[in-house]
């Protein structure tokens, strides 16, 4: 059997990470400054990380959610805790698609409506729901384009906002805390305002896809309490696992559940808890919103003097510019050995552990501006 031939690779093997570098088959160490799709936050094997999933693996790994698992309730009280949303409900599931899914499966539950708002660039995932509200038609086989009941308003287009939910047709409006696969697209701070807004005024669902965007990475714990909103379902997945496959579904005391309404073989087990217990406490403990903050202000700041770049953007650790050759990420990668990632063929992102600093930060910044110069 051979492997189904869908993904780009380079030609480089990852063995093994510490902290903010990982190191290939031949021993060769790389500066990670994309963790893997925004997936680390804690760092590369952090010991309590590892030491917590070892532990938990001593004990048990996995049991079904048909029995008491204490450890879920302890993940909700961390996250709650460090979030600010600690009057809100936890579900947890495997991935960002199914929180996403499972979100605006949630809202129309709660609401009787059928339909969603989505954004233009948006991107919420793979799988049938998520995929519908992704401005993305490349990724739509022939079954996903039976219909769909979703509109998809350009960026950011308040007044057509306005005339869709005043039809009382939609369930949700779902949107991203900060747009990670269209290349760091950062909604105002006044425009997340008016969304809850309009969602308030017409009984509609805000959802917030926190999942690259979330667990701390922009110096808050959400990216949307950068506009001192609340929103009513938050998706989260990538760092809050730090690796292990985690997703979770953040759910306003105002909706209401049901036994059967949701549902997951493997959410939530006990290796999964394990590991966004120990992401929660190390990110308190060693203050890595505050870094993602401080680290982040400094990277932004070294970017906006680097000639040949453009368009420098983001918060905290999730940053986003433009460059003129569509093959810098390349030589960063093999002449410098770091690690970013794109947006089409001009667009780096850079997505790296919340544990980076700047000293770390500097390296980056001079190899960069060595290649464009």
């Amino acid at each position: 059997m051979t492997l189904f031939d869908v993904y780009s690779l380079y030609d480089i093997e990852i063995t093994a990470g510490k902290g903010t570098h990982v190191y290939d088959s031949s021993g060769n160490g790389y500066l990670d400054l994309y963790g893997g799709h925004a997936v680390i936050s804690a760092g590369h094997s952090h010991p309590r990380y590892v030491s917590a999933l070892k532990a938990q693996l001593d004990r048990i790994g996995f049991y079904s959610n048909s029995v008491i698992n204490t450890l879920q309730q302890e993940a909700a009280l961390r996250i709650g805790e460090l979030s600010g949303y600690g009057d809100y409900s936890l579900f947890m599931c495997n991935s960002g698609a199914e929180a996403n899914e499972n979100a605006l499966k949630l809202a129309s539950f709660h609401t009787g409506r059928e339909k969603a708002v989505a954004f233009e660039g948006a991107f919420h995932g793979r799988t049938g729901g998520a995929l519908a509200v992704t401005d993305n038609p490349s990724l739509s086989s022939p079954f996903n384009n039976t219909g769909s009941n979703v509109t998809f308003i350009k960026r950011w287009d308040m007044e057509t906002l306005a005339e869709e939910l005043a039809t009382g047709q939609y369930c949700a409006v779902i949107i991203e805390g900060i747009q990670g696969v269209a290349g760091i697209v950062v909604p105002p701070d006044e425009v997340l305002r008016e969304i809850r807004e309009q969602c308030s005024r017409t009984g509609t669902v805000l959802i917030l896809d926190e999942i690259q965007s979330g667990c701390g990475r922009t110096g808050k714990f959400f990216a949307h309490q950068h506009s001192g909103i609340k929103a009513d379902i938050i998706t989260m997945a990538k760092g809050i696992g730090n690796g292990f496959p985690v997703g979770a579904v953040i759910i306003s005391p105002e909706i209401k559940a049901r036994k059967g309404m949701l549902g997951t073989t493997f959410g939530g087990n006990h290796l999964a808890c394990a590991a966004v217990i120990s992401v929660m406490e190390i990110i308190r403990d060693e203050n890595l919103m505050e870094n993602a903050a401080a680290t982040g202000e400094y990277l932004l700041s070294g970017l906006s003097k680097i000639k040949g770049i453009s368009n420098v953007r983001g918060k905290g650790l999730m940053t986003g510019f433009e460059v003129g050759d569509p093959g810098l990420r390349k030589n960063l990668l093999f002449g410098k050995k770091i690690f970013t990632g794109a947006a089409g063929q001009n667009t780096i992102r850079l997505l790296p552990p919340l544990t980076l600093s700047k000293g770390e930060a500097d390296e980056f910044l001079q190899a960069l501006a060595s290649l464009t110069m």
